[in-house]
């Protein structure tokens, strides 16, 4: 919906899938899938190929069940179940809410509407060390019983209560709904000099707002200039609204036409998403040569089993880029012994196969309910993006040129 509105002041018109683009040559449009994916894009009169760059909106959180407490004589507390794999001891002892979809039955039809309730509602209370006196030496949290989040005493209403009143219908006109909690913590910025962020949920909606800035910011070239942001990649993008599906794929047919498949040879994507810092407690978790620090610039991730889209050729010309931009960057590869996760590259190359490489933002703490990056890092990624989307491929034989406007 921010991504939406942000769109919508800039001139951006939406288009329902497979609606034809209108013939009138240059204009902006975006199109939606399940109210959680945004595909957004410039058009032109012969445009030469597709510079697109992905990120995704979700976060690891608790999903609420359908119903949704659970009381006891003197508790009520929320049933919920776990979305994507976040660190569980984190989200103990913070002011948590709960927003989403809510599907409403109305005399037109069944309708979606997104509501977030903007007050602190619930909270999951740590055991006190009186009772647990080994937490610190290792405790394994169970969800079932560890993670129930306490929302009221005694008689009360539910969470659905408060939905239908933030949305002004009646209970009984909820047929169901897509709700999650929410960490309400309050982004900040901290550091000797306010260096660094502090926030909930910067993987990945630091790129998603990187890749915002930049795409609204560049300047018209010769290739369609795409932004796409999926939902579901904490839980594997296998779904219809996912990295995944054929939602990329058969947007960006849409706007190439009979020359989409000629198109494909001048594209390039980015596939943005955070990655790993040095920890500064524990600099052994990292590669010894490879491992991006807080304020280094813009990651280009590596991984030899293809978790990682990036290979030479996408590298060489994301760096040359780079050095078109004047924006750092620095590289990222996995502890040769750590297993690491992947991302919406290689995922996205399944469907379609163009030259990608993944970077990200360097950040600690990835999955916590608290995230930590560095400030100058959003303002390097917004500057390389913006020299991206600006610019267009062309390719003859083995050679790669790169203009810029």
């Amino acid at each position: 919906a921010t991504v939406k509105a942000r769109l919508a002041a800039d001139g951006y018109v939406e288009l329902e899938e497979g609606e034809r683009i209108p013939q009138s040559g240059c204009g902006k449009y975006y199109v939606t899938r399940n109210g959680s994916s945004i595909i957004a894009f410039r058009t032109s009169a012969d445009p030469r190929g597709f510079m697109i760059v992905a990120s995704h909106s979700d976060s690891p959180a608790f999903r609420l069940k359908m119903s949704e407490d659970i009381t006891s004589s003197a508790y009520a507390t929320l049933d919920v179940e776990r979305y994507g794999g976040m660190i569980m001891y984190s989200w103990l002892d913070r002011p948590l809410s709960v927003a989403g979809r809510v599907v409403v039955d109305t005399e037109e039809g069944v309708e979606e509407r997104l509501v977030s309730l903007d007050r602190d509602l619930a909270v999951i209370p740590s055991v006190a060390i009186h009772l647990n006196r080994g937490v610190n030496d290792g405790y394994k949290f169970n969800p079932a019983r560890d993670m129930l989040p306490l929302y009221a005493l005694g008689e009360h209403a539910t969470v659905l209560d408060a939905v239908a009143d933030e949305l002004g219908v009646c209970k009984d006109r909820i047929l169901s709904h897509d709700l999650f909690l929410f960490n309400r913590d309050e982004p900040r910025r901290f550091g000797a000099d306010g260096e660094l962020i502090l926030a909930p949920r910067l993987d990945d909606l630091g790129c998603v707002f990187s890749s915002l800035e930049a795409f609204l910011a560049s300047d018209d070239s010769a290739a369609v200039p795409v932004l796409a942001v999926f939902d579901n990649e904490e839980v594997g993008s296998d779904t219809k609204q996912g990295a995944a599906s054929g939602f990329l794929d058969d947007t960006l047919a849409m706007i190439g036409g009979e020359n989409y498949t000629r198109m494909l040879r001048s594209s390039f994507m980015v596939s943005a998403d955070n990655a790993h810092a040095r920890h500064p407690n524990h600099p052994e978790l990292s590669d010894a040569a490879n491992a991006p620090t807080l304020g280094g610039g813009v990651v280009v991730k590596y991984n030899a089993n293809q978790k990682y889209a990036t290979d030479g050729l996408s590298a060489s010309v994301f760096g040359k880029l780079a050095r078109i931009s004047g924006a750092k960057i620095q590289t990222y590869y996995n502890r040769a012994d750590l297993p690491g996760g992947s991302t919406l590259g290689s995922i996205s190359d399944t469907r379609v196969g163009i030259s990608t490489v993944d970077i990200g933002l360097p950040q600690l703490a990835m999955h916590s309910a608290n995230e930590t990056a560095g400030a100058s890092d959003v303002a390097e990624m917004v500057k390389i993006l913006t020299a991206f989307y600006s610019a267009s491929l062309e390719r003859n034989g083995m050679t790669v040129k790169i203009n810029v406007k």
